[in-house]
C-alpha cells in the first residue's frame, strides 16, 4: 500500500521516475528520482526588450526541463538569466545559465546548456572521459550503439559531444533531443 501511494505520488506532475536498472526493489524501499528545476532571474521593472526575451527564454526552458524530466532521473536547480551581452548561451556547472542572443532562445539551445551545467565539458569526469576525443565511458558508448550501430562512438572536443550533442541548429529534432537527454543521462552513470 505504501509502496503503491509512493509510486503515485512520485509519477505526478513535472516529477520523472526513475526505472531501476539492477536489482529489483523491494517493497518497503521507494527510489525517488529527481528532478531538474529552474527560475528565471527578472528585472523588478522589465523592458520590453526584456519581457520579450523572459517570454522566449521560459517557453525554451519549460520543453527543456520536461524533456530532461522525463526522459532521465537528473537532478539540477537552475538559475537562468537574460544577459544581452552573451553572443549565444552558455551553461555553466555551477547551475547558471545565461541567454543573450534571441535566436539561441529555443529548446535546443536550453538542452544543450542543461547538459553544462550537468557537466558535459564542465566536470573533472568529462576531462577523465572524454578528454581523448572519444567518450570512453560505458553506458553512454553503448548507448550510442544501440542507436547508430556496432562501431558508433561519442566524439568530445571544446567542451562538447556529438552526435547528439545539439551543439547547432540542423542537429535538431525530436529523436535528436530524446538521445540527448538519454546519453546525457548515461554519462553521469559513467562516473561524469
Amino acid at each position: 500500500m505504501v509502496a503503491a501511494l509512493a509510486a503515485a505520488l512520485l509519477a505526478g506532475p513535472g516529477i520523472a521516475q526513475a526505472t531501476p536498472q539492477t536489482a529489483p526493489v523491494s517493497r518497503e524501499q521507494v527510489s525517488a528520482a529527481a528532478t531538474i528545476t529552474w527560475t528565471l532571474e527578472r528585472a523588478s521593472n522589465p523592458t520590453q526588450d526584456q519581457l520579450t526575451a523572459y517570454d522566449l527564454i521560459t517557453k525554451a526552458m519549460n520543453a527543456a526541463v520536461a524533456r530532461y524530466n522525463n526522459l532521465s532521473d537528473l537532478g539540477k536547480t537552475l538559475t537562468v538569466r537574460y544577459d544581452p551581452g552573451v553572443p549565444t548561451a552558455d551553461g555553466n556547472i555551477n547551475g547558471t545559465i545565461r541567454f543573450g542572443n534571441r535566436s539561441y532562445m529555443t529548446e535546443r539551445t536550453a538542452l544543450h546548456e542543461i547538459a553544462h551545467t550537468i557537466g558535459v565539458g564542465t566536470s573533472s569526469g568529462w576531462s577523465r572521459l572524454g578528454g581523448s576525443g572519444t567518450w570512453t565511458g560505458a553506458q553512454a558508448t553503448a548507448l550510442v550503439r544501440q542507436f547508430d550501430g556496432s562501431s558508433a562512438k561519442i566524439s568530445t572536443g571544446g567542451g562538447h559531444f556529438w552526435p547528439y550533442g545539439l551543439n547547432y541548429d540542423n542537429e535538431w529534432s525530436t529523436t535528436a533531443a530524446d538521445r540527448h537527454v538519454q546519453i546525457v543521462a548515461a554519462m553521469v552513470r559513467d562516473g561524469l
